[in-house]
C-alpha cells in the first residue's frame, strides 16, 4: 500500500526543494483538476531505481494526464513530485517519454528521427554519430535507417519511437501505452522486446496500460488508478522471476497475479460500463 500523503508531505517540509528518498520517482499527494472536474487527489507513488511500475486503470481516470504531470508537462495542482530527488515543474533532462500514437516526424527517416532528441540536447556530431545506429540496432530496426514512417509497420514505428527515447539514456522513462496502437500479435513481440531491452539497459520506468496481463507481465509492481476522483488504493508486488518470457505467462503465478489485479478493478469497471451505457441510453 502507498504511504498516506500527509506522511510523504511531511517529509518533503524540511527540504522543500530537494525529496531525501531513495525512490528515483516521488509522487507526494498529488492532485490535478480541469475546472469543476477533479481527474485524481492525493496520489501517492514511489519508483525505484531499475525497477518497473505499471499503472493501471479504467478508462478515464488520469492515468495519461498522471503521466503528463510526471514528466513535467502538465502542472499539479495539489502535492510535489521529484525525479532524482529534484522537485518537478518543467521537463527535465534524464526523462524520456514514449507515446501512444509513436509520435513520429513523417518527413524525417528512421535515423533523422533516432537523432531528434539527442540533436535537441546539443549533443555533439560525433556522439550522435555513434549512437543513432547502435540505438536502431538495439531495437531490431538495422538497415531501415533511411526508411521513412510511412513506410514502416506500427510495430516497426514503435521501435522507432522507442529508440529515440532510448539514446537519450534517461535514468527515467515514461510509457503511455505504447502498444495500444499495433495488433495483438505485434503487442506481444514488443512486450518481450522492451524487456530485453531493459535487462541489457535497466532503468526506472513508469508504465501505463489498460491490459492487466500486460501490467503483470512489464511490472516488478503493479500500482492501481481508481475512484472519482481517482486515487491508488493499493500496489501489487509482482513476484514473478526476471527474465520473463512466454512461459511466464502460462505460469500459475502469473494467473493469480491476474486475478488479484482484476478483482481490485472489475467493480470499477462495471460502474464504468453502466455509466457509459446510461449516456448512449440518454442520447
Amino acid at each position: 500500500m502507498s504511504r498516506s500523503a500527509a506522511a510523504l508531505r511531511a517529509d518533503l517540509t524540511a527540504r522543500p526543494e530537494r525529496a531525501a528518498s531513495s525512490a528515483r520517482i516521488r509522487v507526494a499527494g498529488l492532485g490535478k483538476r480541469y475546472g469543476a472536474l477533479e481527474v485524481f487527489t492525493a496520489v501517492d507513488l514511489e519508483v525505484g531505481e531499475r525497477e518497473i511500475v505499471a499503472l493501471v486503470g479504467p478508462s478515464g481516470c488520469g492515468k495519461t494526464t498522471l503521466l503528463r504531470c510526471i514528466d513535467g508537462l502538465l502542472p499539479a495542482d495539489e502535492g510535489e513530485i521529484f525525479i532524482e530527488g529534484e522537485r518537478v515543474s518543467e521537463p527535465r533532462a534524464g526523462v524520456a517519454m514514449v507515446f501512444q500514437h509513436f509520435g513520429l516526424f513523417p518527413w524525417k527517416t528512421v535515423a533523422e528521427n533516432v537523432a531528434y532528441g539527442l540533436k535537441l540536447a546539443g549533443a555533439a556530431k560525433s556522439e550522435i554519430a555513434e549512437k543513432v545506429p547502435a540505438f536502431i540496432n538495439l531495437v531490431g530496426l538495422k538497415g531501415f535507417e533511411h526508411v521513412y514512417p510511412y513506410q514502416m509497420s506500427g510495430g516497426m514505428q514503435q521501435r522507432c519511437g522507442l529508440a529515440r527515447a532510448l539514446a537519450l539514456e534517461p535514468s527515467v522513462l515514461l510509457m503511455d501505452e505504447p502498444f495500444a496502437a499495433v495488433d495483438a500479435q505485434t503487442r506481444e513481440i514488443l512486450q518481450f522486446e522492451l524487456l530485453r531491452i531493459w535487462e541489457l539497459r535497466p532503468t526506472t520506468m513508469l508504465f501505463v496500460t489498460h491490459s492487466i496481463e500486460e501490467a503483470v507481465l512489464m511490472g516488478d509492481r503493479v500500482a492501481v488508478l481508481k475512484g472519482r476522483p481517482s486515487r491508488i488504493p493499493e500496489i501489487i508486488a509482482v513476484d514473478l522471476p526476471r527474465p520473463r518470457t512466454r512461459e511466464t505467462l502460462t505460469s500459475p503465478r502469473f494467473a493469480s497475479l491476474r486475478e488479484q489485479v482484476w478483482n481490485t478493478l472489475k467493480d470499477e469497471a462495471r460502474r464504468a460500463e453502466f455509466a457509459m451505457e446510461g449516456h448512449e441510453r440518454s442520447r
